[in-house]
């Protein structure tokens, strides 16, 4: 599962069982540290996640800027309560990629705006499994 932090909402993407293809899953509105986590845990739950990506929005030189260290410190948090790992993956352009990807699938407006965040999740998850299967890294 992945997740795109935001300080209004939170995109959630999941994986095929074969951990090929993501897809957008649902976006949360943020309520509470307390409410949002309880969110996640349970989703975690239901969808029988082993591990939770969170996107790190590096700015465009890969440096930690404010909202970066906001998303760290909730990574953080989820990985205290969650018995599954908690990794942080580079997110840059990944609302711009979900953006072009609705895009180009003929999505009106609207549905962009209320799908975004999701889009933006699946994008990092796709991004992170894509780099597993290359071998880039070890899971």
């Amino acid at each position: 599962m992945a997740l795109d932090v935001g300080d209004r909402r939170i995109g959630v993407a999941v994986s095929d069982p074969s951990c090929t293809l993501a897809s957008p899953l649902i976006v949360l509105e943020r309520r509470s540290r307390k409410k949002d986590v309880e969110a996640i845990v349970q989703l975690a739950s239901e969808e029988k996640i082993a591990k939770v990506v969170v996107g790190l929005p590096l700015d465009s030189r890969g440096n930690r800027g404010e909202q970066a260290l906001k998303t760290i410190a909730y990574a953080r948090r989820l990985a205290a309560v969650l018995p599954i790992p908690v990794v942080l993956w580079d997110e840059r352009l990944s609302t711009g990629d979900a953006e072009e990807m609705l895009r180009d699938a003929g999505r009106p407006p609207r549905y962009r705006r209320e799908r975004i965040d999701a889009a933006a999740a699946a994008v990092i998850l796709q991004d992170y499994l894509d780099a597993l299967q290359r071998g880039d890294m070890a899971e």
